[in-house]
């Protein structure tokens, strides 16, 4: 596969029907879900001169998405509901609670050296 089809392939893959889903309509209600969509790629093509010499090339493609929430549409009104990604809430309770402790134990040592000075 050439470099350029591999570009063009990789921008046929990242459109906007990867971030709407279809809409999804029951009782006069319409949802229309959300996704993070993040696509990259690499390439490459080259020779080795010397006693070695042979053609190189490469090429590489990654694409990720995430639900990032829904539309909801009723009544003429368009309300967004983000999705909740508990490991980015857990992650960032864990994070919150290590600087919390280290913290503490900051004041702790530093309140324990002014007592052993005083003395």
């Amino acid at each position: 596969m050439d470099v350029m089809e591999m570009v063009e392939q990789s921008q046929d893959a990242a459109t906007v029907k990867r971030v709407f889903g279809e809409p999804i309509t029951h009782d006069g209600v319409t949802v229309i879900p959300v996704a993070r969509v993040a696509s990259g790629g690499g390439g490459g093509k080259g020779k080795q001169r010397g006693e070695f010499a042979e053609q190189g090339s490469g090429g590489g493609y990654g694409l990720g998405a995430a639900p990032a929430g829904v539309f909801v549409i009723k009544d003429g009104n368009v309300r967004w509901h983000p999705a909740l990604d508990i490991n980015r809430l857990i992650i960032g309770t864990q994070i919150v609670a290590v600087i919390g402790l280290l913290t503490a134990r900051a004041i702790v040592r530093i309140r324990t050296k002014g007592r052993r000075k005083s003395r």
